[in-house]
């Protein structure tokens, strides 16, 4: 039996706000790719930005999209209507949806749409009024990301288990930076994740943001069955995640790398295999017992 491994890729706002575009990555990540999952994201801007924040510039001028950070923010925001329509475009074309959620009003909104899963981002995964809120409005799963979070912080899953919704939740080791070099993808961190909580939670996944796919597949090996990656149709185009996202055919090759590698994560079933039958009569020697 093959190890499963759940794909997502994740659009965030790599789709630079045009809703075209997005329809036309689902398409791509449907046709070509074969991932089992799409996932946006979904921010209140004035909620989670000071007034400061909003009117500063952005911090790399280059990748916005408006005359200040806050501008920028909004400019690849899509509103609920949208994300409605992105969500049955997913799913008829067979695949599922999700988002990311930044703020409570974000949560309440994708809450309403009843989604396939939810994802509280490393950003936010303190913010207890998400977490509460999600534990008691939105019945399905709860993807928990861990970049740029401390030991301590982690106790986060402590809450979950007090609203009895632990096991309706999927852990991410993560490192947070784009792209992230690969000394810091620190891969035996789902080693850990999974001693300490693989018997609390539903599962462990991987939410990558390097380069290439050989740490997505070494991942699984370690027990990560939910592998999230960032998708662009151009690694060039305007904006700070392009740069550590797969393009079409990475997608492609992840997935299939994924699946042929879960198919030989297995034990022998038999001692010699059917495979191995004919190589043997022509092949093999006989036991001859050594002279002394």
């Amino acid at each position: 039996m093959e190890l499963g491994v759940f794909v997502i890729a994740e659009i965030g706002c790599n789709h630079m706000g045009n809703p075209d575009i997005a329809l036309s990555m689902i398409d791509v990540l449907s046709s070509l790719c074969k991932v089992d999952a799409v996932k946006f994201q979904k921010r209140t801007v004035r909620e989670l930005l000071s007034e400061e924040e909003y009117n500063a510039p952005h911090p790399e001028p280059r990748n916005s999209y408006g005359t200040t950070y806050g501008e920028h923010r909004e400019r690849l925001e899509f509103d609920v209507t949208r994300h409605r329509a992105l969500m049955e475009y997913c799913r008829a074309k067979g695949l599922k949806y999700s988002c990311s959620v930044w703020d409570p009003t974000a949560a309440r909104e994708i809450v309403s749409l009843s989604p396939d899963f939810i994802k509280i981002p490393s950003a936010c995964n303190t913010d207890f009024r998400v977490h509460d809120y999600l534990c008691r409005e939105f019945s399905g799963e709860i993807h928990v990301s861990l970049g740029m979070t401390s030991r301590a912080e982690e106790e986060i899953v402590s809450r979950f288990v007090r609203f009895g919704r632990n096991k309706d939740v999927v852990l991410y080791s993560c490192t947070s930076g784009y792209p992230v070099p690969f000394e810091d993808v620190c891969l035996m961190e789902i080693e850990r994740l999974r001693e300490r909580y693989a018997s609390v939670v539903k599962a462990i996944g991987f939410s990558g943001h390097h380069l290439g796919i050989a740490a997505d597949v070494a991942a699984m090996t370690l027990g990560a069955t939910y592998i999230e990656r960032h998708f662009t149709l151009d690694r060039t185009w305007k904006g700070t995640d392009h740069a550590a996202s797969l393009e079409p055919d990475g997608m492609r090759r992840l997935v299939r790398d994924l699946h042929n590698v879960g198919k030989a994560l297995r034990f022998k079933e038999e001692e010699i295999l059917a495979i191995e039958l004919a190589q043997s009569k022509k092949l093999k020697r006989p036991l001859r017992e050594a002279r002394i």
